[in-house]
């Protein structure tokens, strides 16, 4: 998602060569590395917009920008669903958003990123109850998850987190399978479940919880 004239050409792509869409599957992402920039507004501004130039790092990171960065995180994904909708309108299709537990439970030194996630989370839960309300057959399968063993996810969190990652491959076909079913929520692994349900009643419990899983002295100083 190099513009914001490439989600366009994505979906009229797919429309041209399948001749509709049955599903719609939002799994693209902008990373910055874990506990940097926790407060930054600029870090903040790179994860929720386009840059021009783009880089792999927010502005103020010193390192050389590149022009092919991803649009990020939350504006393509609007702009997919956009435009897809009427085609997946037409089919009762589904919409998958794959997101994150920082969009459920915001951890410490993550705030760019949660703010990003939170955002997609309220965004496409609004969308979730207009859809119910106007009685479009639309199913929006809303994804929870937690770190995976991708070898990008892990160097982003290196000597940040304790947590451990989760089978990508188990993570993959939980969304299949909530996507398929059209539930409307899909949390990998499912204590994610629990932590989310505990967040409101349990502040001191869940702090610390996160206390345990973050490096906090390397996080703090990145």
């Amino acid at each position: 998602m190099a513009s914001r004239e490439v989600p366009e050409l994505v979906v009229q792509f797919a429309l041209d060569k399948l001749g509709g869409l049955d599903y719609l599957v939002l799994n693209h992402l902008g990373a910055a590395p874990a506990g940097t920039r926790a407060h930054s507004a600029p870090g903040t501004r790179w994860l929720m917009q386009v840059l021009r130039p783009c880089s792999n790092l927010p502005p103020t990171s010193g390192r050389v920008r590149h022009p092919s960065c991803p649009q990020v995180n939350l504006l393509s994904y609007v702009q997919l669903t956009s435009l897809a909708l009427p085609s997946l309108t037409d089919s009762k299709g589904s919409l998958v958003v794959v997101s994150s537990l920082l969009g459920r439970v915001p951890a410490s030194f993550s705030s760019p990123y949660s703010a990003a996630k939170f955002a997609l989370d309220s965004f496409f839960g609004a969308l979730q109850r207009e859809l119910r309300v106007q009685d479009v057959n639309v199913a929006i399968t809303r994804c929870v998850l937690g770190l995976q063993d991708r070898a990008s996810a892990k160097e982003g969190v290196r000597g940040v987190t304790r947590a451990q990652a989760a089978p990508g491959p188990k993570a993959a076909l939980a969304v299949i399978r909530g996507g398929a079913t059209r539930v409307s929520h899909v949390f990998y692994p499912w204590r994610f479940h629990v932590l989310c349900l505990l967040r409101a009643w349990l502040p001191h419990p869940r702090a610390w919880f996160v206390r345990q899983e973050l490096n906090v002295t390397a996080t703090a100083a990145a």
